[in-house]
């Protein structure tokens, strides 16, 4: 598969895992950077959801995660819209890596063309679409 034009690079926080999903991404030819190998094992536990949140908007990645609950915390919904973060979540929580994996994949083109807009937004990476959330439930 061939990485979309304007498709930033990913960040991946730790509710996606340490290896599967990562693994399947870049073989599918996705560059991405995960929570755990930026930040080490384990100091990766203990890295807060506000300084991951700022280091991908401040490094300009689109961010993948699987907890849409993060827009309904204010610290972590305010840290979305400082850093401008470009959020693209799972919403289930029940799906395997490979499943989470090929939602991504087959919603890279949209996922491209969100990024084209600028931060903040939050969208929810479904079956079928992906769809932008509210920032203010």
């Amino acid at each position: 598969m061939s990485r979309p034009d304007g498709l930033p690079d990913l960040f991946l926080d730790r509710s996606l895992g340490r290896i599967q999903v990562p693994r399947l991404l870049r073989d599918s030819g996705l560059r991405l950077v995960t929570l755990a190998e930026h930040y080490g094992i384990p100091s990766d536990e203990d890295v807060s959801d506000v300084d991951w949140l700022e280091l991908a908007g401040t490094e300009g990645w689109a961010e993948l995660m699987k907890d849409a609950r993060i827009r309904g915390r204010a610290v972590e919904r305010e840290a979305v819209q400082a850093f401008g973060v470009r959020c693209f979540c799972i919403t289930r929580q029940d799906l395997t890596a490979a499943q989470m994996v090929e939602r991504h994949l087959n919603h890279l083109d949209a996922i491209a063309a969100a990024c084209q807009e600028p931060g903040p937004f939050i969208y929810a990476v479904q079956e079928r679409r992906i769809e932008r959330l509210d920032l203010n439930p």
